[in-house]
């Protein structure tokens, strides 16, 4: 096999949520534990941290990895999805696992991929546990995938628990209301495992509570200990103050992630950093610095608020349901230009029209679909875009969509591109 025919294989042989949806999820754990069996349970050969959450996991994910390199730990990184390449999702301090490896493990594990018939984001947790323990990490940092109780990642028993935030997202599988979504999520707490909750969301406060009691742990809210303040902002950076009444303040964080939605991550990873230290982790400011300013040398990580050119300024950003379009709108709101320019692509399973509802009237849209089958039609967007008061045209790609938008922008005018990972990862 070629890396190429390897990569083809896992993603046409093996369920997958990314291009198919809800067929791909499966709801129990017998395959991952099947897999973990024959792998000789590779995850318990290093220390996790697990972190869920509907919106900026993936962030918090990337800047506590950073942390732990910078604090001389070998860490582990697993995310989802890519944008450029499989290989992001299993990293080694910042390195990607080689083509040589994904190879290899393909190769060598055909009878129990036959015999299991797992999907592909169960294989590739096997994949993220074996090449892990293989690599003999110290730490390693998993994104859960969706939800939580059910997610392929859950047979770990980690250092930590991070449970971002709580928005209606994949509804059709995790419930149609907070509470439903958030006991779903809070089924990464495990028995005398400490947990860092992102943001204080009083409605469902009970269901962290009833879980963190019947699990003897404790639980902690990250924007209660602690306040990031954004004092200076770039076009492709912030720099952050962090106060807190028990620690004091961490004064000019520098962080090259742009979002204003990063100010709620990062209080996150400060309050995850707290807890590990009083775990027994020796990590210092120095460490927590540097691991926020060097998280995309360290880890790669795109997609957040992320300059792709300049004159006209244009933005991507991986926002794709309700929660993170409104972060995106409110910031945008906050930027100076002529025009605003919106190319949109979004998946077909997404609520669709509360997401529209939200974007600004006054732009001028391009309306397409990623290279993945569970992309909405463009034209069908753009009818539905219609009904919400959009004004804009079709375009069957992303990359058709980008030129149309240049080609129209004046060099004051800023182009926004998302709506979906998948077309921002077509952007990029």
């Amino acid at each position: 096999m070629t890396y190429q025919e390897a990569v083809e294989y896992l993603f046409d042989q093996l369920p997958m949520y990314q291009r198919t949806g809800a067929s791909a999820y499966k709801n129990n754990l017998d395959n991952t534990l099947k897999l973990d069996a024959w792998f000789d349970h590779p995850h318990t050969r290093f220390k996790t941290i697990h972190v869920a959450g509907t919106n900026g996991k993936g962030s918090v994910s990337h800047m506590l990895a950073s942390v732990l390199q910078e604090a001389g730990y070998k860490t582990g990184l697993y995310t989802s999805p890519h944008l450029r390449d499989f290989r992001e999702r299993i990293r080694v301090n910042g390195l990607m696992i080689s083509e040589d490896e994904v190879v290899r493990f393909v190769t060598e594990n055909r009878t129990i991929i036959d015999d299991v018939s797992p999907s592909f984001f169960e294989m590739t947790v096997a994949m993220a546990f074996n090449h892990f323990a293989n690599e003999k990490v110290d730490v390693a940092v998993i994104e859960v995938g969706l939800g939580g109780r059910l997610d392929s990642t859950n047979i770990i028993t980690p250092e930590l628990s991070i449970i971002t935030n709580i928005g209606l997202d994949h509804m059709s599988l995790l419930g149609n209301t907070l509470e439903s979504i958030a006991s779903e999520k809070a089924g990464i707490i495990k028995s005398g495992i400490p947990v860092v909750i992102g943001r204080t969301q009083e409605e469902i406060h009970h269901v962290y509570l009833k879980k963190t009691e019947a699990c003897n742990t404790s639980m902690r809210y990250a924007d209660e200990a602690y306040k990031a303040v954004q004092k200076q902002m770039s076009t492709n950076a912030q720099t952050v103050d962090i106060l807190s009444k028990a620690h004091g303040t961490i004064a000019d964080l520098k962080l090259p992630l742009p979002g204003n939605y990063q100010l709620e991550n990062i209080q996150t990873v400060v309050a995850a950093t707290s807890q590990l230290i009083q775990s027994g982790f020796t990590i210092n400011e120095q460490h927590l610095r540097l691991g926020v300013e060097n998280v995309i040398v360290n880890t790669g990580l795109e997609g957040r608020w992320q300059i792709l050119s300049h004159a006209p300024l244009t933005i991507c950003d991986t926002g794709h349901n309700e929660d993170g379009i409104r972060s995106i709108v409110t910031q945008l709101e906050q930027m100076k230009y002529e025009q605003l320019h919106m190319v949109i692509g979004v998946v077909s399973d997404k609520d669709v029209d509360s997401m529209l509802q939200l974007l600004p009237k006054n732009a001028a849209y391009y309306f397409t679909r990623a290279n993945i089958p569970r992309s909405l039609d463009a034209e069908e967007l753009k009818n539905k875009a219609l009904k919400a008061g959009l004004q804009g045209n079709s375009y069957p790609n992303v990359p058709l969509a980008m030129d149309a938008a240049k080609k129209n922008a004046k060099v004051n005018d800023l182009i926004f591109i998302g709506g979906s990972t998948f077309v921002v990862a077509d952007a990029i």
